[in-house]
């Protein structure tokens, strides 16, 4: 039998370069651009094969865990990095309104990226991988304006999955950045206890884990996908160990 093909989301105003020198050159890359969690989910259940594995970075591992808990029988594996699954405090849905009124004046996608590479680059790659500091500013250049808005106002309909999760019995891998300063790794914690038997690593990285971890990234995955492809539909046989921000991501 075939694996299950996997699918990778990418975070907001992020690109599939993300996933460059990972090895997963195989994966299906949709877009995150609806405007509602919902309807991202549903587009995404509309044109994904009938079986996969999903994995996601920030807003793109929020849409991945949306979409597991509502269709755990289509989802082989999840695997989730960089993440918050709680629903958005008041602070994060300032940030948001603050980052749409900012496009609405006519600023770039790729200004507001610069404007946030603290949260998004461990100070290590900031000051020892200016090609790093590069491709994460140009895949704000890349993300078109109309499409960071939409993925804003999806920010915006998240809710709190932590309660959902906890009855969702799909194979899950969490991956955390050791110095991620949006979502640091107490979050992972509370996604891997809410996944009875989530296998959770660290990696030594900021916020985008694959970009600054690729090959590592990319070994855990593989390694993972290839235990997750076995299991059996319906089966719960996730193993493995367990171990804040309010910008706007």
């Amino acid at each position: 039998m075939s694996a299950a093909p996997l699918v990778l989301l990418a975070g907001m105003n992020c690109t599939t370069d993300l996933w460059t020198g990972c090895g997963l050159d195989d994966a299906l890359t949709p877009a995150v651009d609806a405007d509602d969690l919902d309807a991202q989910v549903d587009r995404l259940l509309r044109t994904l094969p009938g079986r996969f594995v999903i994995g996601g970075l920030s807003l793109g591992a929020i849409v991945a865990m949306a979409l597991a808990v509502r269709a755990p029988e289509r989802v082989v594996g999840l695997c989730v990095t960089a993440a918050n699954a709680k629903a958005p405090t008041p602070r994060q849905r300032e940030g948001w309104a603050v980052w749409l009124d900012r496009l609405s004046a006519g600023e770039s996608p790729a200004a507001l990226q610069a404007g946030i590479l603290p949260v998004l680059l461990s100070a290590s790659a900031r000051e020892t991988r200016p090609d790093l500091v590069e491709r994460t500013i140009r895949m704000g250049e890349e993300t078109p304006s109309r499409v960071l808005e939409a993925q804003l106002r999806l920010q915006g309909s998240r809710i709190d999955l932590l309660p959902h999760l906890r009855s969702t019995a799909v194979p899950t891998l969490v991956i955390a950045g050791a110095d991620d300063a949006l979502c640091p790794p107490d979050f992972h914690d509370e996604i891997a206890a809410a996944l009875t038997g989530a296998r959770q690593e660290r990696l030594e990285a900021g916020h985008l884990v694959p970009l600054e971890r690729p090959s590592e990234f990319g070994a855990l995955v593989r390694a993972w996908r290839a235990g997750s492809d076995a299991v059996p539909r319906g089966a719960s046989a996730r193993s493995g160990r367990t171990g804040a921000s309010d910008r706007p991501l």
